[in-house]
């Protein structure tokens, strides 16, 4: 019977070999590749795969619409209200007031 550890090693070293062959392989079909883009007269961009990952798209500034009159302040309307306008508004002043026109 096969103990443990000697299955082990056995695994690792077929890991070894595999990735060994793979890697063999690999040179072998790059190596193709590049000769049938010669022969067609390809390049990257002809093959169409760019890289796989879409850049993640910026969010767009949005126009403020609210501003504080002696700090000059802004906010856009989205969000947590701002501490400036919450105090406005809890001393009993109506949010509108604070519009940009």
């Amino acid at each position: 019977m096969t103990s443990y550890k000697e299955l082990s090693a056995k695994i690792a070293a077929l890991m070894q070999q595999a990735e060994a062959q793979r890697k063999a392989e690999i040179a072998g079909v790059v190596q193709q590749i590049r000769a049938q883009m010669l022969e067609y007269n390809l390049t990257v961009d002809d093959l169409g795969m760019g890289s796989g990952r879409k850049s993640a798209a910026k969010g767009s500034t949005v126009a403020p619409k609210y501003r504080h009159p002696v700090s000059g302040a802004t906010w856009s309307g989205r969000g947590k209200m701002p501490k400036w306008l919450a105090a406005e508004v809890a001393a009993g002043k109506d949010k509108g007031v604070f519009i940009i026109a």
